[in-house]
């Protein structure tokens, strides 16, 4: 595996870098509204992978986000609160020519969520192959991604490009879709996308609605549907998510489910990013992980309690845990 001396953290665990966006939500000040109730938005910093890249910082493994942003104040915002958080921020790249993303997100009292896309086009889709920090990509223990930036030229090339380098390095590929409907042309776009790269990932994570979205309306909880459709000749692990419920997981030698840990939840934002860095987390530093079920059982009930104390807390960075506050919530479940 890819010897990793310059890790973000400098703490000397293997490297997971983190692919794609990284962009500011904009949520309104008070919870239950739709965006035109809104009386007023508060700026967080938001994007799957740049989550996960914090959240594995957070829990003291060390992580790299490779990604662009705008040249602007809020490219830089974004830039220093990844450094503010231990994240590598070599592979991050500024875009004189085009706006850092904007996404206005609101959760509405009937429990949907509402999004607002002002990427015409951002930073982060204007990211092209010679700007990769190639260097960087080839130390990563684990290459981690998401779909969103396979939408559009030139950052699908480049997304495909990264994949690549990653892989011939050594690194295992790790992939979650985080299906965002609004900004793919179509829906039948948006399933060709996500699968158009399903067959080369090492790890899989997905949620139920995902499932369901990717399979035509098949029954999430039918393991045949997703053994026979989602699961691959390459794929080492696959893990489905259900919320408060716990996860799901496959791999070529057993499959079972692990109950999600309790907690009171004030906002779901950042959950399912969170419950990867706890995965990742573990992986990195432990590769053989797949192999032991005893071992990835513990290690995903350690993801479902990252994902139960994100929930705790408004926003999905500021409420990334530490691993100190996962064991504690660890211990008093065991004891309760």
């Amino acid at each position: 595996m890819a010897e990793n001396p310059t890790s973000g953290s400098g703490n000397g665990n293997p490297l997971v870098v983190c692919f794609g966006e990284m962009l500011i939500d904009f949520v309104p000040t008070v919870g239950g509204v739709s965006l035109a109730e809104a009386p007023a938005f508060k700026k967080a910093p938001g994007g799957a992978p740049a989550n996960v890249a914090v959240g594995i910082s957070r829990l003291g493994g060390s992580s790299a986000f490779v990604g662009k942003v705008g040249d602007d104040e809020f490219g830089y915002m974004l830039a220093d609160i990844l450094k503010q958080n231990n994240v590598d921020t070599s592979g991050v790249r500024y875009d004189s020519s085009a706006r850092t993303a904007l996404a206005f997100i609101t959760l509405r009292a009937d429990g949907e969520r509402e999004f607002l896309f002002f990427r015409h086009p951002s930073a982060d889709m204007l990211l092209r192959e010679p700007e990769l920090d190639k260097n960087l990509i080839k130390k990563a223990s684990i290459f981690h991604y998401g779909s969103i930036s396979l939408i559009s030229e030139p950052c699908k090339s480049t997304h495909l490009a990264a994949m690549k380098m990653a892989k011939e390095s050594g690194s295992i590929l790790s992939y979650d879709p985080n299906l965002r409907l609004p900004l793919w042309p179509s829906e039948d776009a948006a399933r060709e996308g996500i699968m158009s790269i399903w067959d080369q990932a090492d790890i899989i994570k997905i949620s139920e609605d995902e499932i369901t979205f990717l399979t035509g309306g098949d029954d999430h909880n039918d393991d045949n549907v997703v053994l026979e459709k989602l699961f691959h000749p390459n794929l080492k692990l696959l893990v489905v998510t259900e919320g408060s419920k716990g996860c799901r997981y496959y791999t070529k030698e057993f499959r079972g489910c692990v109950p999600g840990v309790k907690a009171k939840s004030v906002d779901t934002t950042g959950a399912g990013d969170a419950f990867v860095s706890g995965i990742l987390n573990c992986l990195a530093s432990d590769l053989s992980l797949f192999k032991d079920e005893k071992r990835l059982s513990e290690a995903l009930l350690f993801a479902n309690a990252c994902g139960a104390l994100t929930v705790t807390e408004r926003g999905a960075i500021p409420a990334l845990p530490t691993k100190e506050a996962v064991l504690k919530l660890l211990e008093s479940v065991a004891a309760s």
